[in-house]
């Protein structure tokens, strides 16, 4: 195999892990290690009108590619950069007479430009495509089923004149995409909007309290130093969320990404005593717990299809009843607690209920603060959401706090340029400004916030959906 070179990083063998990734010298938090631009990279089915396929931004007017009607741009800027790799996609779409699935129209653009550059590495990449991990042996019946499938569409699409590949090297390819696919987001990283394949990251081995973070921006990903690490360390970063006791996230990877996780924090089980905690005074018996936990996953079951149906209400009503049921049993940091405090928090935001919504907001956050990594995504995500909730419930000192504290976390884990963190200092200006009147004359602070919230709409919560937050790889669950 031909390792590439690059600056900041090397290639090395990780003991019991295969490959990895390690630094060449010191990093502190918020260091940008590298950014990659995609080898290749498609928007989802579901979002192909609604979203740029050169740049990923979601826009309101897209230009629509004349010759195909399929691929959709920003403006002609978006259209000739994208050229390259539209023109074949562009032709076998028209012979095909229809669209294929995102898996087999990002193996093809892979195939295209295999075809134009050669199997080789390719400039500023550490390793090819041809030498990621495809895990195509361990695939299970029904991963086995798709790939018979999506291989048959594919062999229909490819174009006679294009390069003939062996179905050795498509199944490879099909298998690359399914244990390397990165998600890409949109522009304010709260929508997962495609799926790329970035062959330097592909070689950054997991961890589930790791030492770096992902983030898309701009067009390319950057992998981002999340505390101080050493020369010679090897990078991290988490393929799943953190909050899950051990045994369950050791099974979601070992599904998704077929290895056993070996991390300090699942061999030692760190944190699984609060993600499980329960009261101490009076602690409940093994018995009332147990049920607790079942009467916990039966809400959760109905929450869903509420939400699916979009009976928001009927969510409340669920959650209340859950929370009431589990407050004498569960401690604030129990999982279950906290999946109900997520959601009743979300939706009550949605409702505009935003008084009720800032106290569990509240309550949520100080659960999460004990379980993630001090400087975790999600973590900032969640501080950021809670603390507008709490500013649109009037309750501008802890708004402000949670919006400092989240602009904290999101400078370090998207950095000062991402859109999010720009959006994010913009609030702090104003809730400080705020604040400062508030602390001034609470009455003409009060008088004046009812004033400039009748003239102009409220800024509503985005309606909750069922999709989780975008997690870091593209991975059917």
């Amino acid at each position: 195999m031909t390792v590439g070179r690059m600056e900041n990083v090397e290639v090395f063998t990780s003991e019991g892990k295969g490959r990895g990734l390690k630094a060449t010298k010191e990093f502190w938090a918020s260091d940008v290690i590298f950014a990659e631009r995609a080898y290749s990279a498609v928007v989802f089915d579901s979002l192909v009108n609604f979203v740029c396929h050169t740049c990923f931004k979601r826009q309101e007017k897209l230009h629509r590619c004349g010759q195909c009607k399929f691929a959709h741009y920003c403006d002609r800027t978006c259209q000739k950069d994208a050229w390259l790799n539209h023109k074949n996609e562009c032709s076998a779409i028209k012979r095909y007479g229809k669209v294929p699935n995102e898996n087999i129209r990002l193996a093809a653009r892979i195939m295209w430009r295999v075809e134009r550059e050669g199997t080789g590495l390719t400039e500023g990449c550490l390793v090819a495509v041809d030498d990621l991990q495809n895990h195509v042996e361990h695939f299970g019946e029904e991963e086995q089923k798709e790939l018979r499938v999506d291989m048959d569409t594919f062999l229909q699409y490819w174009p006679p004149q294009s390069q003939q590949f062996s179905m050795q090297y498509i199944s490879h390819i099909f298998g690359v995409i399914s244990c390397n696919g990165f998600t890409l987001s949109d522009q304010r990283g709260l929508q997962a909007v495609g799926v790329g394949i970035f062959p330097n990251l592909g070689l950054v081995n997991h961890d589930c309290w790791p030492n770096c973070t992902v983030i898309f921006n701009n067009g390319k990903i950057e992998l981002r130093a999340l505390g101080k690490i050493s020369e010679g360390e090897e990078l991290t970063v988490s393929y799943i969320d953190f909050l899950n006791v051990s045994e369950e996230r050791k099974k979601q990877l070992k599904k998704q990404y077929y290895f056993d996780c070996t991390c300090e924090h699942c061999q030692k089980k760190l944190k699984d005593d609060l993600f499980l905690g329960v009261k101490d005074d009076p602690k409940p018996s093994q018995e009332v717990v147990k049920e607790m936990i079942q009467f916990s996953k039966d809400t959760l079951e109905k929450i869903d299809r509420a939400r699916s149906e979009g009976l928001y209400h009927e969510v409340v009503k669920l959650c209340r009843e859950c929370l009431q049921k589990q407050e004498p049993v569960f401690a604030d940091t129990n999982l279950y607690t906290l999946r109900m405090l997520s959601t009743v928090s979300e939706v009550l935001s949605y409702l505009q209920a935003f008084e009720e919504a800032s106290y569990y907001a509240r309550r949520m956050v100080d659960g999460y603060m004990k379980l993630y990594h001090p400087n975790n995504a999600q973590l900032g995500m969640a501080v950021m959401r809670a603390g507008l909730t709490n500013w649109h419930a009037g309750n501008i000192e802890v708004g402000h706090g949670m919006i400092c504290k989240a602009y904290a976390i999101l400078l370090v884990t998207h950095g000062p340029s991402h859109p999010i963190t720009k959006d994010l200092e913009a609030m702090r200006v104003q809730t400080e400004m705020e604040l400062r009147m508030f602390r001034q004359n609470e009455f003409m602070y009060h008088k004046m916030r009812e004033a400039a919230l009748s003239n102009q709409p409220m800024q509503v919560m985005a309606e909750p959906s069922n999709e989780p937050a975008p997690a870091l790889f593209h991975k059917k669950q």
